[in-house]
């Protein structure tokens, strides 16, 4: 479609001029529908209005698609642990969770691609869920977020047409767990507000070297609410103790077909070798007054607060000490609630979040075929809980007495009467001061205030290293590289211009394309001072803590060489796993015979952080000869990973055409410090980033 022949709707997407013939949008019984865009709500800012039955039947139809598989998320690795609170917050809230220092809280955890099936693989580029749900005294709390802090759209109508865009096409069933295809693309060029989530998910943030190693967001902004009634907002954050890190997109590659269950393999073997995953809860508190402050609208889940305009106060920990003992009974049929809060923890009007409070209970159903799906244990309260509801298919508990209303005076009669609301304890929704409220017309807009939508994406891309922003342009060029209608890829390269003009030179020389014309945009963009906090490089931690370390071996190698080499990498707390092209029977100098952990074969260089190549000349010459040991160095090499070598051995890495920068190290007391980092000052020289 030509520039010319495009319009900017409210909230300014972008469609197709209506002189050209279409079919009228109707719901399924045949209304006409003036607005897909956005839900019906009370004033621009206001709440999303229960009455609004396009999104409704929309929402519905899409919840109860596919049974019994998620929709989204359908690929998860989860295990139990618990939080630890560092300090009380009574003076912001009343959850009972955040009162008492110290005190543990049970918790089960779940990570999750987004876009692939359960039959998936862990290492797509994808988002991936963070969601935790916390078994507090005063019932469940349900943080369902993800390792980005925005997401693609403003309002949850959207969301239906974002996942069937991003889905395997409908007519082929292909691509499968991946964003690289034409209906995804043609949906994003179309809807600006999905610039910047579009910078996360074609950053370094979609390809995590490990679910231990990357961040968890609750994207929405919420509400806390103290024993006197005042809110403050809240954005939650999860940051990992073992520190950011990511995969290269060539090793990631590597891994799908090295092994399918990376991630779930390695979250499971960490919990199960006792070195606990941990993540310490941060929040990021504010007021109505710095809200208003801002230059973006606090209640627009495409826009984030850099922490260095409200820093992260970090408040508790979770630890992941016990691996599920049942996948499908626990990981498969948790359901995780955005609607399930405490008192003393709520709500705000993000029409996103409005959306996603009511869709989860009815997708759960859905998934889960019955209304008792709370009664399943991995669902269920950790603290009593009754209620007058009744029967319902998979009732498993035997409710007793006649009493299934109320109010209800059979008490008086001797009897089981059931429980009773508590005004003073329980669960009342934030009220607010009437100069607060949003109330008005009822209206199907986007408020102006979420109008800007390259601002943000614009201060992501600048706030990168320079290494980080080629591999954004790469991964753009890969994808609009797949896609085979002519016209999505100008259209999106109008948009990027926004963004930055040299990503968009970039992609468009990566594409062999002109640039086109700027798009039009319905707010101009901002200038805002870039974030650090939004860089995986910036914020790597030097440390083997966590990581696995290769090391080739073979009849020969030298016995207290790879002794001491064991020791260090353990001493840094890290995995040391032995390679060869045989797994028993291996003769060391000394004579001594051991076992290896994994066969040349099927134990490639990807799986590891940084590798040691600890040979004979003898062994040397025979790995020499051996395809799978010169492409294990050469991958080591263009992953950016430390090498660690023997004099004897150099000749391998040289047949590698490894070149010997500060990242390739002999095997000495240096070796772990190297092993502690990625070289990304190597990648120029191992491949052409655009």
């Amino acid at each position: 479609m030509k520039q010319s022949e495009r319009k900017t709707a409210p909230g300014g997407e972008t469609h197709q001029s209506a002189d050209q013939a279409h079919a009228q949008l109707t719901t399924n019984h045949g209304i006409p529908i003036s607005d897909n865009q956005n839900s019906l709500k009370s004033g621009e800012r206001g709440p999303v209005l229960l009455e609004d039955f396009i999104l409704r039947e929309k929402i519905f139809h899409f919840d109860h698609e596919r049974i019994p598989e998620r929709i989204v998320h359908a690929r998860g690795s989860a295990a139990h642990g618990y939080f630890e609170l560092y300090e009380s917050l009574s003076d912001i809230t009343t959850a009972d969770i955040f009162q008492r220092k110290g005190e543990k809280t049970p918790v089960f955890a779940r990570f999750s691609t987004v876009a692939g099936g359960a039959g998936s693989v862990d290492t797509p580029r994808d988002v991936r869920g963070f969601a935790v749900k916390f078994y507090t005294q005063q019932g469940n709390w349900d943080l369902v977020g993800n390792n980005i802090p925005v997401f693609f759209i403003q309002d949850a109508i959207k969301f239906p047409d974002l996942i069937h865009a991003v889905k395997m096409e409908a007519n082929s069933g292909y691509p499968q767990a991946a964003s690289a295809h034409d209906t995804f693309w043609d949906f994003i060029s179309l809807m600006p507000e999905s610039t910047h989530m579009l910078m996360w998910a074609m950053s370094d943030r979609a390809l995590p070297r490990s679910l231990r190693m990357m961040e968890g967001f609750g994207v929405h902004t919420f509400r806390l609410v103290n024993a006197k009634g005042k809110s403050t907002f809240v954005k939650f954050h999860w940051k990992p103790k073992l520190g950011l890190q990511s995969t290269v997109w060539d090793e990631t590659l590597k891994l799908q077909a090295a092994d399918n269950d990376y991630h779930r393999r390695d979250l499971y073997e960490a919990i199960e070798s006792g070195k606990y995953p941990e993540w310490e809860l941060g929040m990021q508190l504010f007021d109505q007054k710095t809200a208003d402050s801002l230059p973006y609208d606090v209640l627009d889940a495409t826009k984030l607060i850099p922490e260095e305009v409200v820093p992260v106060r970090i408040v508790g920990r979770m630890v992941l000490d016990r691996n599920p003992d049942n996948f499908f009974a626990e990981t498969e049929q948790v359901a995780f609630l955005p609607s399930n809060v405490v008192p003393g923890i709520d709500f705000t009007n993000d029409p996103l979040l409005q959306g996603r409070l009511f869709s989860y209970m009815d997708t759960q159903k859905s998934r889960l075929g019955t209304t008792n799906f709370h009664q399943i244990p991995i669902n269920a309260p950790k603290c009593p809980f009754a209620n007058m509801q009744r029967d319902g298919m998979m009732q498993t508990q035997v409710p007793k007495g006649r009493a299934n209303y109320e109010p209800n005076s059979l008490a008086e009669a001797g009897e089981e009467a059931g429980a009773r609301e508590d005004k003073e304890a329980g669960f009342t929704s934030f009220r607010g001061r009437p100069e607060n409220e949003e109330q008005g017309d009822k209206l199907r807009i986007r408020p102006e205030s979420f109008a800007d939508h390259y601002s943000q994406a614009k201060l992501f891309y600048e706030s990168q290293t320079e290494n980080e922003q080629a591999h954004i342009a790469s991964a753009i060029v890969f994808e609009l590289s797949k896609v085979e209608l002519e016209h999505i890829a100008p259209r999106m390269l109008a948009n990027l211009r926004h963004v930055s003009e040299d990503l968009a030179s970039r992609v468009a020389k990566g594409l062999g394309l002109t640039l086109p014309e700027k798009s039009k945009t319905a707010a101009p963009v901002q200038e805002l001072k870039p974030s650090p906090a939004l860089s995986i490089q910036k914020n790597m931690k030097e440390t083997l803590e966590g990581r696995c370390v290769g090391v080739l071996i073979a009849d020969g190698t030298d016995a207290s060489i790879l002794d001491k080499l064991k020791k260090d990498i353990t001493k840094a707390g890290a995995d040391c796993q032995l390679v060869s092209t045989k797994i028993n029977g291996i003769t060391l100098s000394d004579k001594s015979k051991i076992k290896a952990d994994g066969q040349l074969a099927g134990t490639p260089s990807q799986l590891f952080d940084a590798v040691a190549i600890v040979l004979s000349a003898e062994g040397t010459e025979m790995m020499s000869k051996e395809g799978a040991a010169v492409q294990w160095v050469m991958d080591a090499f263009g992953h950016l990973k430390a090498i660690g070598y023997t004099e004897e051995s150099k000749s391998l890495l040289e047949k590698a055409h490894v070149e010997f920068d500060e990242g390739v190290v002999k095997v000495d007391d240096s070796f772990v410090k190297a092993a502690s980092k990625r070289f990304f000052k190597r990648e120029p020289s191992v491949r052409e980033l655009p």
